[in-house]
């Protein structure tokens, strides 16, 4: 499948490029033909070329299974198991497992339950609501440029709804920006200026999992502040 993005009037360039394919393959081609014409000459080096050879490979791994995973669900060949849980716990849960792997990145989480009924039962897909998850809270991390890092998980009732929003004290979205930052294969400066520039891809993601729960996402953000992306969940309603 060959997708091709348009963002106002124009094209973007090779998707391959923009996915970020070329950067690790010329590092991998580099440093194996440096082995080869012997450049790598101490034990050392040779660790050193090999241990980034292995890194660079990781990187195409993920980039490969991103761009699978979204082509699948894309077009709809990937089932949804959805069922109805207790949102606070499942948030709660989320929350607590988050918080650990954000303390070693000098990040604070912080979680707020601010629906009233703590029995609140939600109709979800709990794997792919856990990818959404993951996925802001992995761009949150990826463009955080605080000495400590603050992200706040706050859900409320929003009508027949509740409304989740992950919040974070990072570089921001500028404002001409903010409309595409759920489009495929898009990123912003920010993120095409930087070494973690990602693949474009996992807001998107978030996006078509959102929808297909009957919900929506989308963003405020101000640069040199933060970002927040909202998403709306619909509630189980036990009387029908």
């Amino acid at each position: 499948m060959k997708y091709v993005l348009v963002i106002g009037d124009g094209i973007a360039d090779d998707p391959v490029e923009k996915l970020g394919f070329k950067t690790p393959l010329t590092a991998i081609k580099g440093y194996a033909e440096g082995m080869l014409d012997g450049v790598a000459d101490t034990p050392e080096r040779r660790e050193k070329y090999l241990r980034t050879i292995y890194n660079k490979a990781a990187d195409m791994t993920y980039l490969v299974e991103e761009l699978s995973f979204f082509s699948k669900i894309d077009s709809n060949s990937i089932p949804y198991h959805f069922v109805h849980l207790n949102m606070e716990e499942y948030f709660s849960d989320c929350a607590a497992e988050l918080a650990l792997d954000l303390e070693v990145k000098n990040i604070d989480l912080g979680y707020f339950n601010y629906v009233t009924d703590k029995e609140q039962e939600i109709i979800v897909d709990a794997e792919q609501l856990k990818r959404v998850i993951n996925n802001i809270i992995g761009n949150s991390v990826k463009y955080m440029d605080k000495e400590r890092g603050i992200i706040n998980f706050r859900i409320q009732d929003h009508y027949d709804c509740v409304q989740i929003e992950i919040e974070d004290n990072g570089k921001g979205v500028a404002k001409n920006e903010i409309s595409y930052i759920f489009d495929r294969f898009y990123r912003t400066d920010a993120s095409r200026n930087s070494a973690q520039g990602g693949t474009g891809l996992g807001l998107s993601i978030c996006r078509k999992i959102i929808e297909d729960h009957g919900g929506r996402i989308w963003a405020s953000s101000k640069e040199g502040v933060g970002t927040s992306i909202f998403f709306t969940l619909k509630k189980y309603n036990k009387e029908y």
